[in-house]
């Protein structure tokens, strides 16, 4: 089942490029986009009463064909997996490569959903934040019947099982995360990077570099403040943003950037910066670079992408079998090798470790590298130190973007 492919350099830089714009693609929309797109829909008039699960599942059967729409480059060009899930199923999988803008994807299905048309796909993901948040509280999202997951139930891992966005998995299972933390060049740091607080340091002014998403930033700004995203309220907010305008005023940042900061990061511009775990890993597989990664004491955030199914799915039980299959231990580690974030299955770790001690060469050295990556198979003290989003209710996107695209767009 794995690509056999895996680790050819050419592949791989390929690879990390595109992924690079699927990050960017996902931030880049960032919260003000997601708002205009969604807010011109009428989402706030077109609330729903989501249904109970044993409502919305009674009477479902099989058909046979499942479509599933996703980010590019999340599976490999032959499909692999879904291939085996025909195999062991029946069932035909419609697999697209249709998110290609988080906030886009949204605002086109969201009138279909709104009106209780179907949005032309069974299940597709959703990544934390302002739309996944906003679709379960608009009733547009089905409730899971976990006697249907049974993978789920015994190979997800803690940190994806009733999660702060998504409490007792109602909704959601992960299809894959990345975390939030700092990257920096031991080339040009002579210390060891331990701390959010590093980035305010003035023996980095202006070697710094911050992200310009609203929400990103925001959550950095209520860590140092030694306040959890998630429990964080609209007072917490403001003392964020005034932190960060000091550390701009103060001349610490050099730039906000995008997805643009892994350039300057390894070429010297920048000595550390807010960087994306995905990120750093493949810049450095790619590229030989020597860029550090860490968790800072404080903690750092944990995005995921999220597979979901529409209230409006014409194929909810095909869609939650081809949801669930993807948690057989096997299949995960096959998409971890591929896509190298992090899945949200630990047993995967242990199948490519396996793997390892029956490959040679430049596969045993790129397997065992993947393995041993906590970009990639977090601790689980790195866990214990990852949160959540802040958890922005319907009305607050507005107030929250503005206040901290004040700093960075200034």
């Amino acid at each position: 089942m794995r690509n056999r492919n895996r680790v050819n350099p050419t592949l791989l830089r390929g690879l990390a490029q595109a992924r690079y714009g699927r990050r960017d693609m996902l931030k880049f929309s960032g919260l003000a986009a997601a708002g205009m797109a969604l807010s011109a829909c009428g989402v706030a008039a077109k609330q729903q009463e989501a249904p109970a699960a044993k409502d919305f599942w009674e009477g479902k059967k099989e058909t046979g064909n499942v479509r599933f729409a996703n980010w590019p480059l999340y599976m490999d060009s032959d499909r692999t997996q879904l291939k085996e899930f025909t195999k062991a199923t029946g069932i035909k999988v419609d697999y697209r490569e249709d998110v290609q803008d988080i906030a886009a994807f949204a605002g086109k299905i969201q009138p279909k959903l709104a009106n209780g048309d179907s949005t032309g796909y069974d299940m597709f993901a959703l990544t934390t934040g302002i739309e996944l948040a906003r679709f379960i509280a608009l009733g547009y999202l089905a409730p899971l019947d976990h006697g249907r997951m049974p993978n789920f139930t015994r190979h997800a891992g803690a940190a994806y099982k009733d999660t702060a966005y998504d409490s007792g998995n109602k909704h959601t299972m992960p299809y894959a995360s990345g975390i939030t933390g700092i990257a920096y060049n031991p080339q040009f740091v002579d210390r060891e990077i331990t701390s959010i607080a590093d980035l305010w340091d003035p023996a980095f002014k202006g070697r710094v570099g911050m992200m310009s998403d609203a929400q990103e930033i925001g959550n950095f700004g209520l860590l140092v403040n030694g306040v959890k995203p998630a429990e964080s309220t609209e007072k917490d907010w403001q003392a964020a943003a005034d932190k960060l305008k000091k550390q701009r005023d103060d001349g610490i940042v050099r730039s906000y950037y995008g997805q643009d900061f892994v350039q300057p990061l390894t070429n010297g511009d920048v000595w550390l910066s807010m960087a994306w775990s995905g990120d750093i890993y493949q810049q450095n597989a790619e590229e030989g670079t020597d860029l550090k990664f860490v968790i800072p004491e404080e903690g750092a955030t944990l995005w995921t992408d999220n597979m979901v199914i529409p209230v409006t799915s014409e194929a909810p039980v095909d869609a939650i079998k081809l949801m669930d299959f993807l948690y057989d231990p096997e299949v995960a580690a096959s998409l971890a090798e591929y896509i190298t974030y992090i899945p949200p299955v630990p047993a995967a770790q242990d199948v490519l470790r396996e793997q390892a001690k029956q490959a040679s060469g430049d596969d045993r050295e790129a397997l065992t590298a993947l393995i041993e990556s906590p970009l990639v198979f977090p601790t689980e003290d790195d866990y214990a130190h990852l949160h959540s989003y802040v958890e922005l209710k319907p009305g607050e996107e507005e107030s929250f973007t503005s206040l901290f695209h004040a700093i960075t767009q200034a």
